[in-house]
């Protein structure tokens, strides 16, 4: 890829969730939105590279997105109403409004996470709106396969459109019942961001950007304990980012160089836990982050009190028995109980086809000494992933094996 093509994928990856999310509050339909914005990016590719990137390129995208819009609808010749808004769409008068938050991106997320939607329906689609996620790679975060992913955003957008879900935050009442989707995609975003599963960037900082700020703001409009507590643990997990990539290569958290981290960030994340602490009404979020509390408060990687981070799994398994918290409730175990203890629970897990559990398994083996399961283990796992940073740390790892 020419490095004049690479910028402007780059741009139009970081402006994605807000150009679509403008789109849709002016347009009101989201097959329009994606559409105009994929022709904003041929634009973009065809006139960048001669010109440069423009001062200020969201501003260009969604200018030229919004005329392609309006080509298409006269195109189809919808001279309804729909027709008529986009025409009346060039006048200053400002918007009715919509919601109490004005901010396109949160307005685009409540849409998603409609009560009207599936479940993982509305993950899904918020991924891939919201952060410009590819359906593989969401089909990758749901261990599902690309078809079926593909189908459930599909029947998602229809049923947007054929519920006439409206496109606003929620009144205060309704908050509640929304929350728990919401918080889960804003966990998505933030993870695709910190530990990327395309072949791109292996740390997508724009996405653990956005998620972090729509947290804050919903954090303003809604502050519950839970959302404290997942605002504590993207900050938490945030202020070691910068750490945990060197040269190409995953650093794994014992690794890191703990005076690069940020610790403004840690300060705040841990102020967010003892607030959610003092409430004493724990949640999902609020545990997580609690337990990152634990691991950013030891000064070196042997300092961490593993044994209060494996009681903190057991109270999140209470809430949360999934296999993937028992994965990383092992990794805690192997530190207190020792790696023999950890494979015996880490091999119960059905989780064959998610990276992380070869990956656990294959340092678990290399500590016993088992190295031709090992590096089995690690070419499972170096399979599985497409992170280029984790494929390295990975090769390395497995080249140590003797």
């Amino acid at each position: 890829m020419q490095p004049e093509t690479a910028a402007v994928e780059r741009v139009f990856r970081e402006e994605y969730g807000r150009l679509i999310a403008s789109l849709v509050r002016r347009f009101g339909d989201i097959d329009i939105a994606e559409e105009a914005a994929g022709e904003a990016l041929v634009a973009a590719l065809e006139r960048w590279p001669e010109t440069g990137v423009p001062a200020n390129p969201g501003g260009w995208l969604t200018t030229t997105a919004g005329n392609r819009a309006i080509d298409r609808i006269r195109r189809e010749k919808q001279r309804d109403a729909k027709h008529q808004a986009a025409l009346m769409n060039h006048d200053d008068t400002p918007h009715e409004p919509t919601g109490p938050v004005e901010d396109d991106r949160l307005r685009l997320l409540f849409t998603c996470c409609h009560p009207a939607l599936a479940p993982q329906a509305r993950i899904a689609l918020t991924l891939r709106l919201l952060g410009g996620l590819t359906v593989p790679e969401i089909a990758q975060a749901f261990l599902v396969p690309e078809t079926t992913m593909a189908q459930r955003i599909t029947r998602a957008k229809k049923k947007i459109a054929a519920a006439k879900v409206p496109y606003r935050v929620p009144e205060a009442a309704d908050l509640p019942g929304r929350l728990s989707d919401v918080l889960a995609v804003l966990f998505l975003v933030f993870n695709e961001g910190y530990l990327a599963t395309g072949d791109g960037d292996p740390v997508r900082a724009e996405l653990t950007g956005e998620a972090i700020r729509l947290t804050r703001i919903l954090r303003r409009l809604l502050p519950e304990p839970e959302v404290a507590g997942l605002l504590g643990l993207l900050v938490l997990t945030e202020a070691r980012r910068a750490a945990r990539v060197r040269n190409g290569q995953l650093v794994p958290l014992a690794e890191q160089d703990r005076a690069g981290w940020d610790h403004a960030l840690i300060d705040e994340g841990h102020h967010l836990v003892r607030e959610c602490l003092a409430i004493n009404r724990p949640g999902r979020y609020q545990i997580l982050a609690a337990i990152n509390a634990v691991h950013t408060d030891a000064p070196t990687a042997p300092d961490t009190d593993w044994s209060q981070v494996v009681a903190l799994y057991d109270q999140l398994t209470q809430l949360d028995p999934s296999p993937i918290v028992a994965l990383n409730r092992a990794v805690a175990v192997a530190e207190v109980d020792g790696p023999d203890v950890a494979l015996a629970l880490v091999d119960r897990l059905p989780l064959t086809g998610y990276h992380a559990w070869h990956a656990t398994r294959a340092d678990l083996l290399r500590r016993l000494g088992r190295s031709a399961e090992a590096k089995q283990a690690y070419n499972a796992a170096i399979a599985a992933t497409q992170n280029s940073a984790e494929r390295a740390y990975l090769h390395r790892k497995r080249g140590e094996l003797v």
